[in-house]
């Protein structure tokens, strides 16, 4: 019988809506693209970059219906109680040469029970990097997946005469804006099925060789649906043109298509600053070190007086949105809102971050430990809060009070970021008062960054004879 989907059970099930509403609650916006390209049934083999430790599992998790299977380096299978809970997950202990080489025979364990979960029409996810990084890149990736899935493409029929179902090998790419701050947008994208055909032919002949040529595709599938820089040392550049550019683009694709800002899709300009970076880079690096000094100096301005850049930009293109009267009147009669919700969430809020910034070795684990705080401390800060009210009011109170934590939170939340760039905007005011030439300096710096950027992109865009990207469009 050809297996089906796989029926997640409820622990899944739980995990999984525990994991949405985390993310709902971190991110403002997780953008889904060409999901549909997992089929609904068989065996399954997602390829991930791996930007961000524990949230990457989340979001592939959350976005998908069916439930998946992670491979999960052994070691943290070591501690009895988190082994159960990854169990019951469905994660599977990978066994690597590097941590333990002589131990060759729990490898081979591995390959079989991936090859047993794809028997059974299972969906399996591996990170094929082999450890996460920060980088703005796919690393050069090992060849464990290949080998997964040549293993079961070259497998002999299980009994019965039952053709084994095609496996497909999928490409998935996570994005992020910032790893270390939520509020911000992700990209999960899903690629085309890598067609694993012409690699098992390959494998009947030269089986290292097959293993090889299929790492390659998948790593340039995997390449495709993430902002990949290719150079290190381009990263850099191409983060400060994102800051000061890409919401400059946005707004000149709002006014030529008449497109609304959610329906912008900011990866797909940083995916084109990234080619261009790289055009420029090959072909005229000495626009690329001006354009880097220019930004550098300016940056360096900033930090002097103790400026923001979104203030600078702000007063070089106000906008002239009626609604933004309307917004100054609501944040008047929100503030006591956003003081009790600040009040009565400070703590739960507060307490995950300084633990991330004090624990965390390294920028991928911050948002993990971030994560894994607030889900402790915001249950055991509202409960204890509640037990206070009870005692003092009675169930009544408690039972209102309860109730207006979550909302007042997330309303204190947004209405902190508009406090913080207005607070940003008032202090380059008070700049441009009290040093006029230094806040007009800034304006005229930047100006001339965005004029050369807009001359880059006319010529990127002329010489690589690309018509001007429908960025804005969603996929």
């Amino acid at each position: 019988m050809r297996p089906g989907a796989e029926r997640a059970d409820r622990f899944y099930a739980v995990l999984r809506l525990v994991a949405r509403f985390w993310i709902w609650f971190l991110f403002r916006d997780v953008a889904v693209r060409d999901a549909g390209r997992v089929p609904d049934t068989g065996p399954v083999l997602l390829c991930v970059n791996h930007p961000n430790n524990l949230i990457d599992s989340l979001l592939v998790g959350a976005v998908l219906p069916r439930k998946v299977h992670y491979l999960a380096t052994a070691g943290l299978f070591r501690n009895t109680l988190l082994a159960g809970f990854l169990t019951r997950a469905g994660a599977i202990p990978v066994y690597r040469r590097d941590d333990d080489p002589h131990r060759g025979d729990r490898n081979t364990a591995t390959f079989v029970a991936c090859r047993e979960a794809l028997d059974a029409g299972k969906v399996l996810a591996i990170y094929p990097e082999g450890s996460t990084h920060a980088e703005a890149r796919v690393q050069r990736i090992k060849t464990g997946a290949a080998r997964i899935a040549l293993d079961y493409e070259r497998a002999p029929a299980p009994p019965g005469g039952t053709p084994r179902p095609p496996l497909a090998v999928v490409p998935v790419g996570l994005s992020f804006e910032s790893r270390k701050s939520f509020g911000g947008r992700v990209l999960v994208a899903f690629g085309e099925v890598v067609p694993l055909r012409p690699h098992v032919a390959q494998a009947e002949k030269d089986a290292v060789a097959a293993v090889q040529t299929l790492t390659e595709a998948i790593q340039t599938a995997m390449e495709t649906q993430v902002v990949h820089v290719d150079r290190i040392e381009a990263a850099d550049l191409v983060r400060a043109v994102e800051d000061l550019y890409r919401d400059e683009l946005a707004r000149q694709l709002r006014a030529e298509s008449g497109l609304r800002p959610e329906a912008i899709d900011v990866f797909r300009l940083s995916r084109t600053i990234v080619e261009a970076v790289a055009y420029f880079k090959a072909r005229d690096p000495d626009r690329v070190v001006r354009i880097w000094g220019r930004i550098q100096h300016y940056r360096a301005a900033l930090a002097e007086h103790h400026v923001r850049d979104q203030a600078v930009g702000a007063r070089l293109n106000p906008d002239p949105d009626p609604r933004r009267v309307r917004t100054s009147g609501w944040a008047a009669v929100g503030l006591p809102v956003f003081l009790y919700g600040a009040a009565v969430n400070a703590l739960p809020y507060l307490l995950p971050r300084w633990l991330a910034h004090a624990f965390a070795r390294k920028e991928t684990d911050y948002a993990t430990i971030r994560l894994l705080a607030s889900m402790v401390a915001f249950p055991l800060a509202w409960g204890l809060e509640t037990w206070l009210i009870w005692r003092v009011a009675g169930a009544g109170w408690a039972i209102a009070f309860a109730a207006s934590l979550p909302v007042s939170g997330l309303a204190a939340y947004h209405y902190l970021r508009g406090v913080n760039s207005l607070r940003a905007r008032i202090g380059f005011a008070a700049l441009a008062l009290t040093h006029r030439q230094a806040a007009a300096r800034l304006l005229v710096e930047r100006r001339m960054i965005l004029e050369d950027l807009e001359r880059a992109k006319a010529d990127f865009l002329a010489r690589a004879g690309e018509a001007p990207a429908r960025a804005g469009d969603r996929a």
